[in-house]
């Protein structure tokens, strides 16, 4: 059972690296047509690979509203009202209207550089988050209401029966507002919320916090500057299965994300400030790179150290270096 868990990841994987291989070897063959000036074949090909595009681009969604105003306007009955009809489309469309949020990755290999008695050292680690629109400009500010989902998981896939040792969710709601204009103030946005955090566990696993947060985005050329404060809401001691989260976390975070040609770099700091022996911190760099030529796929390397690295391991300090692929970024 382990080795079939193990082959199905890694042809998943493999999926996600070479989704994109037979566009890149168009892409090359054209190339070649053109250095040798035979444009009509670098023509055709470019012709396919355009059609290609069109119909990997197309999204299931996509293609389900296609499907339901088939339906709507040669199956069922005549509705003359409009705006009935389209409510009708998007009930069989059952359109979400889903975009990335934070990052999205897979991380086949994770390896944490200190032992530890319940569980391997290497081990899987991916991340899926999304957000989904539900205002727009409804305070005429031009800002965006969402709805926000993060889901982190730690597989032990190298262990028998691999296990999940950990998975955390984070819903929130949150707003986006938007400052200033091009080239004016270095001031580029606030973004404020409530966001809750667990790991889904029972009795002396349980681990579980709500925040209410903002953030700040300021540029400076290629260089990205977020810092952000929260406040947690508090729990009676009945409630709270992490009465100390605070002093491991603290009350903020920075984060820097620069950008160069097709690479990105981001590194988020984390710290209590209590400057005695009690300090605690967080840091995180996160690297993506071309992959393969491939145009929404990236390579990914993720260093991290200290506290906080997981809501399990919050008042553990962990030193982990993993290697994977980046599908948002």
């Amino acid at each position: 059972m382990k080795v079939i868990k193990i082959l199905i990841f890694f042809i998943l994987f493999i999926n996600f690296l070479f989704a994109d291989s037979q566009l890149n070897y168009l892409y090359k063959k054209a190339s070649e047509f053109e250095k040798n000036k035979e444009y009509k074949n670098a023509l055709e090909v470019y012709k396919e690979i355009a059609l290609k595009e069109k119909n990997i681009n197309k999204t299931y969604f996509d293609e389900e509203k296609v499907i339901a105003k088939e339906i709507t306007t040669k199956t069922l009955d005549k509705i003359e009202d409009k705006e009935t009809e389209q409510t009708i489309q998007q009930i069989l469309a059952g359109a979400f209207n889903l975009y990335p949020y934070e990052e999205n990755y897979i991380i086949p290999f994770s390896y944490d550089m200190k032992k530890r008695v319940d569980r391997k050292k290497i081990e899987a680690k991916f991340q899926l988050s999304v957000k989904k629109p539900i205002l727009t400009n409804f305070f005429n500010m031009n800002e965006s209401i969402n709805f926000g989902y993060t889901q982190t998981s730690w597989w032990q896939l190298y262990k028998d029966s691999a296990p999940f040792r950990e998975t955390n969710y984070k819903p929130e709601i949150f707003m986006t507002i938007p400052y200033g204009k091009r080239d004016e103030t270095a001031l580029k946005g606030f973004k404020f919320g409530f966001l809750h955090e667990s790991n889904g566990q029972s009795e002396g696993d349980s681990r579980s916090w709500n925040r209410i947060y903002l953030t700040t985005y300021f540029q400076a050329g290629n260089l990205f500057i977020s810092p952000r404060v929260w406040y947690r809401i508090p729990e009676s001691k009945n409630d709270d299965d992490n009465p100390d989260i605070d002093k491991y976390l603290g009350y903020g975070d920075l984060t820097f994300a620069y950008a160069y040609k097709s690479h990105t770099f981001k590194l988020l700091l984390r710290n209590n400030l209590r400057f005695n022996d009690d300090n605690k911190g967080f840091a995180q760099l996160d690297w993506t790179f071309p992959f393969f030529g491939s145009n929404n796929t990236f390579g990914y390397i993720q260093a991290s150290t200290g506290y906080g690295d997981s809501l399990i391991d919050y008042d553990k300090e962990i030193n982990r270096i993993g290697f994977g692929i980046s599908l948002s970024r």
